[in-house]
């Protein structure tokens, strides 16, 4: 693959073009040269967009897929696809399959399916045998297999003592635990957060506090094992600020937040749509801001779309009956981008590698090509009509957008 990208302004703050508009000329998938009014090569490929910006490959380490066992919301291949069109280099795939992703096999499996693509799969493998919360899986096994973490998913851990196991046991390896904070009991039968707009509508609310208590639990576990903890997505004032002090004690505490539970909340519910349905819920106008601030100063270290594809039959049913989730990849950056400055988002979307333990590439002479390309500017309504995904159920659709995502460079390939 050989580009030349011509006119493109590199947003990476470390890098001595930042902010500066040149030309990129790619040879073989590796960086060649960077300058004003390069010229054009013979055999190479001229990418010249509208306000053209570049960063480095964005991550996003919440998705599911479907794959293996529900390929009709959404398989590997094309949710790769969606991922490189929507900027998005790298993805954690989730266990939300049949078989779960709970040993070396599944992950060899998986990541077989991923080897042709822009975009690089990495495998967060079930904490516990079928994701069920009661032995622990093959966890060693599947660190050698390529799993970058482990966790159930959406799904909190009930017994305490198992959890506490896990941080002891994955310290051997350096492994990080991703988990869901969401108290069963404190939860009950509730769908939406429990507040002024469930109680008007007549929806069975889930308490803030449900989360709360398990963060205020994993934490005392976390510091009693010293162990790694990142919470895929919080949706609470207090949780920012519990997570906070457990920062500020040195605790090896990370958090993530939903696109979701940034730019809405729950007056979304009014109208019942289903797809506004997700786990954990959309919060109140207090708590949207408060993730704001959280994710401003530093607090919150990644920003992550949440994708969760589901079939439409699994959609179209009364509110409480319905499946949670929503498809993020394809709305994300423009969603943000009417709350948060571009730079944030770029930071948000890249600076998470590290901390994974995830390959980061420079947008510099001589390194590997692995870059976003998009346009800060400009504002659309998301429709229905362009997705890409299998699964339509977009929390998004009908949302003001600010900004477009041309596509990705990885691999020595292009998506756009």
């Amino acid at each position: 693959m050989n580009l030349l990208l011509k006119n493109t302004t590199i947003l990476e703050k470390q890098n001595p073009f930042h902010n500066q508009q040149v030309d990129i000329e790619i040879t073989d998938g590796i960086i060649s040269k960077i300058g004003k009014n390069l010229p054009v090569q013979e055999g190479f490929e001229i990418i010249e967009k509208e306000n053209l910006h570049v960063s480095q490959g964005w991550l996003d380490t919440s998705v599911v897929f479907g794959e293996p066992g529900f390929e009709t919301t959404e398989t590997i291949e094309n949710g790769l696809k969606v991922a490189a069109k929507s900027g998005f280099t790298s993805v954690f795939l989730h266990s939300n399959t049949n078989p779960a992703i709970d040993n070396q096999a599944v992950i060899q499996f998986v990541k077989n399916k991923a080897l042709n693509s822009v975009s690089n799969l990495h495998v967060v493998g079930s904490l516990t045998k079928n994701s069920e919360g009661v032995d622990l899986a093959e966890l060693f096994d599947m660190k050698n297999a390529g799993a970058v973490a482990f966790g159930d998913y959406k799904k909190s851990m009930t017994n305490a003592n198992l959890l506490k196991i896990a941080f002891q046991y994955v310290e051997n390896f350096d492994g990080i635990l991703f988990i869901q904070p969401m108290n069963k009991e404190i939860k009950g039968k509730g769908f939406v957060n429990e507040g002024v707009v469930s109680t008007k509508l007549g929806l069975k609310g889930i308490p803030a506090m449900a989360e709360e208590m398990e963060i205020e639990r994993n934490i005392a576990l976390l510091e009693y094992t010293n162990g790694k903890l990142h919470i895929p997505t919080i949706t609470t004032k207090k949780s920012v600020e519990l997570i906070a002090k457990a920062q500020a004690k040195g605790l090896q505490i990370t958090c993530g937040v939903s696109v979701n539970n940034l730019v809405l909340n729950d007056e979304e519910l009014v109208d019942f749509n289903s797809n506004t349905k997700i786990y954990p819920p959309l919060r109140t106008e207090e708590d949207r801001k408060a993730l704001i601030d959280g994710v401003l100063n530093n607090v919150i270290s990644v920003i992550t779309s949440d994708h969760c594809p589901v079939n439409i039959e699994q959609k179209q049913l009364e509110y409480d009956l319905a499946d949670y989730g929503s498809i993020g990849l394809e709305s994300a950056f423009g969603a943000l981008q009417t709350v948060l400055p571009t730079e944030v988002i770029v930071d948000k979307f890249t600076s998470a590698k590290s901390y994974f333990k995830i390959e980061s590439n420079s947008i510099l002479e001589g390194n590997k090509a692995e870059m976003t390309l998009f346009n800060p500017n400009g504002n659309n309504i998301f429709s229905k009509e362009n997705i890409l995904s299998f699964s339509k159920n977009s929390i998004m659709i009908g949302k003001q957008m600010k900004g477009k995502v041309y596509g990705s460079i990885n691999n020595n390939k292009i998506e756009i």
